[in-house]
């Protein structure tokens, strides 16, 4: 992890350089199909939903209060969010638009206004910032 400064802007450049943007989207699908059968099951993305972390304490939700069928239940809708077609299964080209949808609305509340916040190593905020600092490099 590390800390860094962002803002709604850093996370939109990112999104919109679709070279950028899809060749991280795709290492990450790739690291997530372990079968390496070009779909995602809700099996093989659910290690990946629940890191998302949607319930924490630290958001005034404890985990314990909320029983395991209404998590599951979340973290299922969250999939469907994903499968756009209802197949049960989600493709690269699901995974990106949604993706894609995600990080949008990540930069929408982010704002225009740069904050510090905590970053995990290999995500795509990080990548969205180490992109972000490439360009301010070669632009020095």
């Amino acid at each position: 992890m590390s800390v860094e400064i962002l803002d709604g802007s850093t996370v939109r450049s990112f999104v919109e350089d679709e070279g950028a943007f899809n060749s991280s989207v795709d290492g990450r699908f790739a690291a997530l199909d372990a079968d390496h059968d070009g779909l995602l099951t809700y099996a093989e993305m659910a290690g990946e939903l629940m890191s998302l972390r949607v319930l924490e304490k630290h958001f005034g939700v404890d985990e314990a209060a909320v029983a395991p069928d209404e998590l599951g239940a979340l973290y299922r809708g969250l999939f469907e969010r994903f499968d756009r077609d209802g197949s049960g299964m989600v493709d690269r080209h699901e995974f990106r638009a949604e993706m894609k949808e995600v990080m949008l609305a990540v930069a929408n509340g982010l704002g225009f206004l740069p904050v510090q916040m905590v970053v995990e190593e290999g995500s795509f905020l990080k990548v969205a910032v180490d992109r972000e600092l490439g360009q301010l490099a070669k632009a020095a």
